[in-house]
């Protein structure tokens, strides 16, 4: 994502993609939109909640995905890879001196509270490839890169044509949920929801999903997103079609400091 993103700032959804448009504002106060729709997996959309509350908004749970994580062995290799914190959250006891590289500081973090020594790079798949490249030989042996289920597959191709020999572990199974939570559905309905996080393009299209089997599509022209990454504003984007949002926002960087630095900058 480094450089120039062209969706960094604002943007608007048309039929013909991302626009850049002046800034909206969303009250800080009950009523009128002032909710916000947290779509992420537990236990990451609790401690999202948390954090938007303390800037003043209202959060309303609605995670789109259910994580379940599965136990996995690491076959003999020279480091370990890690795309996110729930691959992190099910890694089996630490490998003595199997060294662990991580897509960013929150997973390395999770990867040491488990008591891998682990390391952070800048944020994305794209970071980590370069990354491991840096730091790792493709002549001492595969790296393993615990995924979930169907994730990650474009990373495990970076690497094979940089030369690394790649094996995959699954760490986790991420599972549609059934519906929308029976408070998000009322605070959609009655127009009280103002804007809505997506952190990756599976939780958007699912949450997409359940608005459209609850009934309330209608209302999406009415609600702002913030994106985590152009990638996920895309797959919003075109989840609606041939509606529109009424804005959309993406981070600066992929993670959540930055995707919560857009709501902060609102009135």
């Amino acid at each position: 994502m480094g450089g120039g993103n062209p969706c960094a700032t604002i943007c608007r959804v048309s039929n013909t993609g991302p626009t850049t448009s002046p800034t909206l504002t969303l009250p800080r106060k009950r009523g009128g939109g002032s909710k916000v729709l947290i779509t992420r997996p537990e236990p990451g959309a609790a401690e999202t909640a948390a954090r938007v509350a303390a800037l003043g908004f209202e959060p309303v749970l609605a995670p789109a995905l259910t994580l379940r994580p599965q136990s996995f062995a690491i076959p003999r290799a020279q480091a370990l890879l890690l795309t996110s914190r729930a691959a992190a959250r099910a890694l089996p006891d630490p490998v003595p001196g199997l060294p662990v590289l991580a897509v960013g500081e929150a997973t390395a973090s999770e990867a040491r509270a488990r008591f891998w020594q682990a390391e952070g790079a800048a944020g994305t798949a794209d970071d980590l490839a370069i990354q491991a490249a840096a730091r790792l030989d493709p002549r001492a042996g595969p790296l393993i890169l615990a995924v979930g289920q169907g994730y990650a597959l474009d990373l495990a191709a970076d690497l094979r044509r940089r030369g690394f020999r790649v094996i995959r572990r699954i760490a986790y199974r991420a599972e549609p949920a059934g519906s929308l939570p029976p408070e998000a559905i009322r605070a959609w309905a009655e127009g009280r929801v103002g804007a809505v996080l997506f952190h990756s393009p599976r939780s958007a299209r699912c949450a997409i999903n359940l608005i459209r089997d609850a009934g309330l599509l209608a209302q999406v022209p009415q609600v702002e997103v913030l994106a985590i990454s152009r990638r996920v504003a895309e797959a919003a984007a075109a989840a609606v079609a041939p509606l529109a949002w009424r804005q959309m926002r993406v981070a600066e960087r992929p993670g959540e400091e930055s995707l919560l630095r857009l709501l902060g900058q609102r009135g």
